[in-house]
């Protein structure tokens, strides 16, 4: 994972410029933040996801990332070391192109929704996302646009869409999880 920020590559005209923060904590094992967005939001409501959201004229993915972080979550972009960047990815329902930064934080702050964005802050550990019980994939649609679809059901959620496809490239690349 490369800590500096990649090109920008939409693969479609009038995408929305996005970046989410892909935060692990290893004060109880290794685990990923996580949230529930609101189900006031337009898209995507109710879903689970990474802080994140639209990049702001002139920041860095890593600027929007740890900005909406500390918006939606209360995390503080001091206690946040970037280490590096994930695959770059594109989003059909709401036209986005979204920028994944992966960080680091010391202990495991108390987070709380800091935002009318977000319903709930959680902490997932990395083995309960490794377990055959939890993952599952599916092809969804027809060719030649079908695609591949990865799901993590979780004790009280579905983790699915473009978080689930974020979080199978962490796992891949942090312990060779198969894509």
């Amino acid at each position: 994972m490369a800590p500096e920020d990649g090109p920008l590559q939409p693969a479609f005209t009038g995408a929305r410029h996005s970046a989410v923060l892909v935060t692990l904590s290893f004060e109880r094992g290794p685990e990923v933040l996580l949230t529930r967005r609101s189900m006031q939001l337009r898209n995507h409501r109710g879903e689970m996801s990474f802080p994140g959201g639209r990049m702001d004229p002139g920041e860095s993915p890593a600027e929007t990332a740890l900005r909406e972080a500390e918006e939606e979550v209360g995390l503080d972009p001091h206690s946040v070391r970037i280490i590096g960047e994930l695959d770059h990815l594109n989003t059909v329902v709401s036209r986005s192109y979204i920028v994944p930064k992966v960080a680091v934080v010391e202990g495991r702050p108390e987070l709380r929704p800091a935002s009318g964005e977000v319903e709930r802050v959680m902490w997932v550990g990395l083995d309960e996302l490794l377990s055959p019980l939890t993952h599952h994939s599916e092809v969804w649609g027809r060719p030649p646009t079908d695609r591949l679809l990865h799901f993590f059901e979780l004790a009280d959620e579905t983790v699915w869409g473009a978080t689930a496809h974020v979080l199978v490239d962490l796992l891949d690349r942090l312990h060779g999880h198969p894509r």
